[in-house]
């Protein structure tokens, strides 16, 4: 995601249209065309339509918890069940949409996920208006929207390798996520804008019209390449299941990656449980201050995605996967200890806001690592197996956390979800990451020579993957 140490750099890499005047366009296999910065005009229609789908995003994950707290009376129980059901599509559906977007156009999946995320929202207004909102039907939506999440996560985790020429691919890697920062911060701020000034059922309708947005911008963006796996290969869906997790875990750089970030989602799942209920319930920030502390979380998360360049090239990706890992529960601990009132609230913003800063200097380096580490046509399948490792994690987490807090309490249960995610901090900083000082070098495509070979992880971690024998 961004420009590192001993990586190519944009500016000096070699171009198959070296020697053209600066200010001529590059045209590239998906359309459209390179300014002279290096990002394409179709990259950015495509982080324009990303962008009102998270602004949009926001703008329900506020008003969703608010919903179901404050309105509906959920209890502590309740608000368990609607994350576990939010999370639960991470779990079954993480697999099969990496293997079906390696299959399939994914422009048409895109557009097809967001047109069905609209309807989804649209529903719970309109179930307001009709005095026919209830639990159960939060619930179904919030399974829902996450299948379909997962599934459109799954085919924009692959646009940018279509999209954008390789030389440039760090830049808009890190553009994304800068993009993503910052419009997620936008719609934390407007749901508790809205909800300052109208009810949650309403304010989702912003959410809805945001996806019909983003469904205008895919559909913009020129006619993108075959999926990788059909040039390949075609086989049984559930043998590329298989081949992706294979690659995953036999891979030495990535094997470690995904079990211990899985860790951290399980640890991230018991805490997000019954986080929203505390601090709505026993913290008493109230509806705005939920807003503010969430956009306080995405304003750190924008500010991580910008920083994280400088200090990957300063400290090489193992050191700051590390540190970013560790700082996460160290910072949950004032949810712990906090009390109502103006400044309790003033602090845990300040937490949040430095725990997403160091989510997104996580999830930019793993991000770069698995692209420059892995085969384009396993691109979707490794970044799924990972999903499902990391999200996957997380309802199985909230569903345990659900039966827990009931035994110990809430207080006890965020403890032992901050006590998991220092043990995978632990456990990352006890594996061959930390001796990650460079990237790995770019790996090589199946050729349509050899279309029946299953590419394989590359085995060795001396310089070539950027790891240093202990």
């Amino acid at each position: 995601m961004s420009r590192l140490n001993n990586s190519p750099q944009p500016t000096t890499s070699p171009h198959p249209e070296a020697g053209r005047p600066e200010d001529e366009p590059i045209q590239h296999p998906a359309g459209g065309t390179d300014s002279p910065a290096g990002v394409s005009r179709a990259v950015n229609l495509y982080l324009t339509g990303e962008a009102a789908s998270l602004v949009g995003t926001g703008v329900h994950t506020v008003a969703l918890p608010v919903l179901a707290v404050l309105y509906l009376h959920a209890s502590p129980a309740q608000a368990a069940h609607l994350y576990l059901l939010s999370q639960i599509p991470y779990l079954v559906v993480a697999l099969p949409a990496g293997a079906l977007v390696d299959r399939y156009p994914v422009k048409t999946v895109l557009i097809a996920t967001d047109l069905t995320a609209a309807i989804l929202v649209a529903a719970l207004p309109t179930t307001a208006a009709f005095h026919t909102l209830t639990m159960p039907v939060i619930y179904t939506a919030a399974l829902a929207l996450g299948a379909v999440t997962v599934l459109h996560q799954a085919a924009a985790s692959v646009v940018l390798v279509q999209l954008a020429d390789p030389a440039v691919l760090q830049k808009a890697t890190a553009r994304q996520e800068a993009v993503l920062g910052a419009s997620s911060t936008i719609g934390l701020y407007l749901g508790s804008g809205l909800l300052a000034v109208t009810t949650a059922a309403r304010a989702l309708a912003v959410d809805s019209l945001s996806y019909l947005i983003s469904a205008w911008c895919t559909s913009r963006i020129p006619p993108l390449p075959p999926a990788p796996a059909a040039r390949v290969r075609r086989t049984t869906l559930t043998s590329e299941i298989r081949d992706g997790l294979r690659y995953t875990l036999r891979d030495p750089v990535l094997r470690p990656l995904a079990l211990c970030l899985g860790a951290t989602g399980a640890g991230a799942g018991v805490v997000t449980a019954f986080s929203a209920w505390y601090l709505l319930a026993v913290i008493q920030i109230g509806s705005a201050g939920l807003g503010v502390i969430m956009g306080a979380s995405g304003a750190g998360y924008l500010a991580g995605a910008l920083t994280s360049p400088g200090l990957i090239r300063r400290l090489g990706p193992g050191r700051v996967l590390i540190v970013s890992v560790a700082v996460y529960p160290l910072l949950g601990v004032p949810l712990l200890v906090a009390r109502p009132g103006g400044l309790w609230a003033a602090g845990l913003a300040v937490a949040g806001a430095l725990q997403l800063a160091a989510v997104a200097c996580a999830t930019a380096t793993v991000r770069i690592v698995r692209q420059r580490r892995c085969a384009p046509e396993l691109q979707a399948r490794a970044q799924q197996t990972a999903t499902w490792l990391v999200a996957g994690s997380r309802p199985v987490a909230a569903l345990g956390a659900s039966v827990l807090a009931p035994a110990i309490g809430v207080w006890a249960t965020l403890l032992t979800g901050t006590l998991i995610l220092a043990a995978s901090a632990l456990a990352l900083w006890l594996s061959p990451i930390r001796h990650l000082h460079r990237l790995p070098e770019p790996t090589r495509p199946v050729t349509e020579s050899s279309p029946t070979r299953m590419p394989q992880p590359p085995t060795s971690t001396d310089a070539d993957t950027g790891v240093v024998p202990r």
